[in-house]
């Protein structure tokens, strides 16, 4: 069985990455396994300086899935860069997946110019779809000229594969992420959480300080499902898929709708060894559909 895959020219072990703030910086999860058998994983969203979040609570479960409105808390790219990654190099010997958010274009370029001459940092994954914060993230990854300007603003000051992660909270996903192969974008990451909100019955108040925050979990999977086929049929860029992957064959499914790797999000929250069980899972689900090769599935659905 093989399971490797080809993400913008480097060669993964398997296609499974945890996703962006699912994960921390990685080094909290080596306590509990050896995280070298996943294909990457995507770190803690991080901006130019450093920044508390959102009032609490933040954080509110519902049916299949949870809203959260964390608000990219982060110690800043210089804390990242001085203290984070040394850490994660001791557990570590991969590439491992930058996550960039910022509140403008100028801020996106300068994280991913301080980013992209880390050793460590194999992909800059640019955040252009957080719905958790105000005048930043999302506004920049629901307009084709915004989302476009922010890819040629970080791929003029780097040198490695520049991946764009899109809101699903548009009416025309293909498009935005057309625009951002147009500018020179590596690669497209979707979907990042949509926009859900809880009400205490009690208190008749929204739960979220925030009021609305990011919705994920096995609920929006079928969302996530069609926005990767449509955006497969749009670009010739690789497409990293997720929203809602809780099992390997999550995995297959998105790869037959066009993603040539995924990311694990919400289930890290729910079971710490989550990732580890979906790579564990996955020659068995391949021999259970007769798949012998990975690769030749991407896209496989059309």
């Amino acid at each position: 069985m093989n399971t490797k895959v080809n993400l913008c020219g480097t060669e993964l072990d398997n296609p499974v990455i945890p996703a962006s703030g699912t994960f921390g910086y990685g080094y909290e999860f080596s306590e509990l396994y050896d995280i070298n058998c996943l294909g990457t994983f995507s770190f803690k969203g991080t901006t130019k300086d450093p920044r508390f979040g959102n009032p609490t609570p933040r954080i509110a479960e519902c049916t299949s899935g949870m809203i959260n409105a964390v608000g990219l808390q982060n110690p800043g790219v210089d804390a990242v860069i001085n203290e984070e990654l040394p850490k994660l190099k001791a557990c570590f010997n991969k590439p491992v997946m930058a996550n960039v958010s910022g509140f403008s274009v100028e801020e996106y370029a300068y994280t991913c110019e301080r980013l992209d001459k880390e050793e460590q940092v194999g992909w800059l994954e640019v955040n252009v779809s957080c719905p958790n914060v105000h005048g930043g993230g999302m506004t920049f990854g629901t307009d084709c000229e915004s989302a476009a300007s922010v890819v040629r603003a970080v791929k003029a000051v780097t040198t490695k594969p520049v991946i764009i992660k899109l809101s699903p909270n548009v009416t025309d996903i293909a498009s935005i992420a057309k625009a951002c192969e147009d500018a020179g974008a590596d690669g497209i990451s979707l979907i990042n959480t949509m926009l859900g909100m809880r009400i205490n019955l009690n208190t008749k108040k929204p739960v979220i300080a925030n009021k609305m925050g990011g919705f994920s979990g096995p609920a929006i999977f079928p969302v996530a499902l069609r926005m990767v086929y449509q955006v497969y049929e749009a670009v010739d860029i690789p497409i990293i898929g997720m929203g809602g992957i809780s099992c390997a064959s999550d995995v297959i499914e998105m790869m037959l709708a066009g993603a040539t790797a995924c990311e694990i999000g919400a289930m890290n929250l729910v079971d710490p060894f989550a990732s580890i069980k979906i790579v564990e899972e996955l020659p068995l689900v391949m021999q259970q559909y007769g798949i012998t090769d990975l690769k030749e599935i991407i896209g496989g659905a059309h």
